[in-house]
């Protein structure tokens, strides 16, 4: 809970250091301020809610100049067995470049 206008103020600092190590690429202003179990929906993530760095990685060293070839981060995983056969189905994320598709898979 916040107790007055001094925490509101402490957070929106906290949070434009943020925005701006995202904005200059400074990853390890970024790895300091966020938690390795960060959970975030994001433009990228076409309303996808993701989880961890990995994600988020992959944009960094796009901007790094290490740019990966493509990365899949999946959402949404659903798991059902039928005696000894299963299905798996889950939302794909697809990032290549700047843009991320979203595809739905089993």
């Amino acid at each position: 809970q916040l107790r007055d206008q001094q925490d509101v103020r402490d957070l929106e600092i906290v949070n434009q250091r943020l925005l701006d190590a995202i904005q200059s690429g400074d990853k390890l202003t970024y790895s300091v301020l966020v938690d390795d179990g960060v959970t975030a929906f994001e433009p990228e993530a076409c309303g996808h809610l993701v989880t961890g760095k990995a994600f988020h990685k992959y944009y960094f060293e796009l901007e790094a100049g290490g740019e990966p070839a493509s990365a899949s981060t999946i959402v949404e995983p659903r798991y059902r067995v039928f005696g000894d056969a299963a299905v798996v189905t889950y939302v794909r994320l697809q990032q290549r470049g700047r843009a991320t598709t979203r595809t739905e898979e089993t």
